[in-house]
This record gives C-alpha cells, structure tokens and sequence, in this order.
C-alpha cells in the first residue's frame, strides 16, 4: 500500500529532515503521521469505534488531534461570514453550504520531552492541565515488524490499563498517540491489554511533502486556556452538560417542547454513564 511506502522513506530519510530544521526557531512541521483508534467505548457491544487522529511534529513539541476536528476547524474558518448590521454591529455566520464535520474529540494534547498538555473546552471556556511525561516505562528485548517498520516492545501502566506499545528506534521522535511518550522512538503501534483500545500508525507524509511545511493547529485550540487539574476538567464538562437548559436560555432561546428533549437526553446519558469504557479508568 502506498501508506507502507511512504513510512518506509521516512524512516530512511527523516535523520535529514530533523537536521535541516533544528535551526528554525518556529512550527515547522518535521513529521506528521495519521493513527487510526480503534476503541470499545460502550461495555454493552464489542462493536469498535473507528476514527482519524493526526500528530504534528515540530521542533521542540507535537501536537495530537482528531483529523475530523481539525477539518471542521479548516471549514469553519473557510466558511465564516461577517455582516455589518445597520446599527454597527457585526453579526457571524457561515455559508449555507457549509458542512462543518462532527466529532466527539474535539480536545488537543501538545507533547514535549517536559510534559504533555491537554486542552479541551467546557462550555465556553477552554481548560488545560498538564502531566509529567510517563516515566515508568518497561522496554522488552522483543521485535516486531509493523507496516515494514522495525519495532521494540514496551510496557506501561497508565491511567488504570496495562499497555503494550511498539515503537520505532529508527524514528528518533519521543512521541505517539494521545499521551503516550517518552520512548526512545515513534510510538507505531499501541493497544491495552483487553484490546480494548488500539492506535496504530497507518499514514505518514513523505519527505518531500513535509518541506517548507509548518503546524497548522489553530492557536486559538491551544492559547489562553485555564489551567485546571484533570478532575476539576471533567468536572466542569459534567456540569456543562447537565445545565444544558440554562446555558441555552442565557443565549436567548426560548424552551418549550426542548424541555422533554433535554429531559430524554439526561436520562439517555445517565444510562450511558453506567457502560462507558474510558480509555483512562483513573487520573
């Protein structure tokens, strides 16, 4: 497949590129790769949810996100239209064509050889917390081959799942899917012990694709963000979504038969809330 042919030239040649672009002092883009998860969300099915996700290498640090998101960002931003209102007020909206595609990961992780950040938003405001990057890392004297690339196996307990990671030598980036980190090579390919959740690398860009390139997340995913902790994030969206009602009515929007919507809609969530599978079963 042409994927397979496109990791194996970066594999061969990725040495130059990070040496070309060491003194750049900015986002230039020296690898970007696309993981396909895999993930058993609901205990009630063993059907597997399928999604995109990308990672951005720059020079000091990766950004990892849904390529859905980042596609309704790209839309979105394509798509916005300004109006002058007649009494000097501005009112934005978006082209009637416009398709903004929907996803549930709308959150960022920004990885360093420091730590890794996650930002998310609860209703308006966006929120961020950081994590030492993962330390306790077990490396096994095990290969494997995975899409013609030369693996190493690793171990690692985190957030409440024992996982098993394969990760490349011959890529020198520290980096992987969501927050996993700090190994001595490219995470490839990554899956918990109940194979329950699975990333694997299925598409990279050729050298020649990256040059000149820069990361193309928007700031505005990453920048003036609240520092909180984990808990207190997952707080404050539980809370979001609740108050659905009230956040609604300080819009304006007048609520008759929604009422019952949102009614059905908690009751639906609360029955969820006793089968979800999180990927982290802990903080």
């Amino acid at each position: 497949m042409n994927y397979h042919k496109n990791i194996f030239q970066l594999l061969i040649l990725l040495y130059s590129v990070l040496y070309y672009t060491q003194s750049y002092k900015g986002d230039s883009l020296t690898g970007e790769f696309t993981y396909r998860l895999r993930a058993k969300f609901d205990k009630r099915t063993d059907n597997r949810y399928e999604e995109l996700f990308t990672l951005q290498v720059g020079n000091r640090r990766a950004f990892f996100a849904s390529a859905i998101s980042l596609k309704g960002d790209s839309v979105m931003e394509n798509s916005r239209v300004t109006t002058k209102n007649y009494d000097g007020s501005i009112t934005l909206s978006y082209k009637d064509n416009a398709v903004i595609p929907k996803t549930n990961f709308n959150f960022t992780v920004i990885q360093t050889n420091e730590n890794v950040q996650y930002f998310d938003s609860a209703a308006m405001s966006l929120l961020t917390y950081k994590q030492p990057v993962i330390s306790n890392w077990e490396l096994a004297d095990e290969t494997r081959i995975i899409n013609t690339i030369t693996c190493k196996k690793a171990k690692v307990k985190f957030k409440g799942r024992n996982w098993i990671a394969w990760y490349a030598p011959e890529i020198p980036l520290p980096y992987g899917p969501m927050k996993f980190s700090g190994l001595p090579g490219l995470i490839i390919k990554i899956t918990d012990e109940k194979e329950d959740f699975d990333f694997e690398l299925v598409k990279s860009l050729s050298v020649s694709q990256l040059k000149g390139k820069f990361i193309n997340i928007k700031k505005s995913r990453y920048t003036g963000a609240i520092e909180t902790t984990q808990a207190k994030l997952k707080q404050a969206q539980k809370t979001a979504d609740e108050n659905a009602a009230a956040v609604l009515a300080s819009y304006g929007t007048t609520i008759i038969k929604g009422q019952e919507m949102l009614k059905q809609r908690e009751k639906a969530r609360e029955e969820n809330e006793k089968y979800k599978n999180p990927l982290e079963l802990s903080e």
